[in-house]
């Protein structure tokens, strides 16, 4: 079940199969992510740019069950730390009485997965204590995608390139 429950938000599911092998994760989804039922829906979440920046794909301009299905072809899967909270709004900072997701389940099912990459700050804090020691597991701790995170897209692009290295260098047809 997603979206609003008085002020209590819930996650959307994950978006992974047995051949992910970089899973990105967020906070909780935003209220305009809520509404449409998609993840990083808000139009100036640069998530969308970003990821497609380090595929080297135009993901932006894709219907979104074609960029899906490009992270999957690409093996990207897609969750959040934070199965369900109270939140007004859409910002971390107003996050409380938050219900971590099963992070380790979804982890031991992944065998292919070779990173996880938390994207924000409030992402890596959560992700990192709920998913605890991963063995060959790399954890990346990125630049929120979010508007409210003030840093320039350049920057953040900047930041997130290192996970280019998860990825061949063609993309998959």
């Amino acid at each position: 079940m997603t979206g609003h429950t008085g002020d209590r938000r819930l996650g959307f599911a994950p978006i992974v199969d047995a051949e992910t092998r970089l899973l990105i994760l967020g906070s909780l989804p935003g209220d305009a992510s809520l509404k449409a039922a998609q993840y990083y829906a808000h139009p100036r979440n640069a998530f969308w740019p970003l990821i497609g920046g380090v595929l080297g794909e135009d993901l932006a301009v894709l219907p979104y069950e074609q960029r899906l299905d490009r992270l999957k072809a690409r093996g990207v899967g897609l969750w959040d730390v934070i199965a369900s909270a109270e939140r007004s709004g859409s910002l971390d900072a107003a996050i409380r009485s938050p219900e971590a997701a099963d992070l380790r389940g979804l982890i031991g099912g992944l065998p292919a997965l070779r990173a996880v990459a938390f994207n924000g700050k409030l992402a890596a804090k959560l992700g990192r204590r709920i998913i605890g020691d991963t063995g060959d597991i790399i954890l990346v701790d990125l630049p929120s995608s979010s508007p409210a995170h003030a840093i320039s897209l350049s920057a953040k692009a900047e930041t997130w390139a290192i996970l280019r290295k998860f990825f061949p260098d063609k993309p998959a047809a």
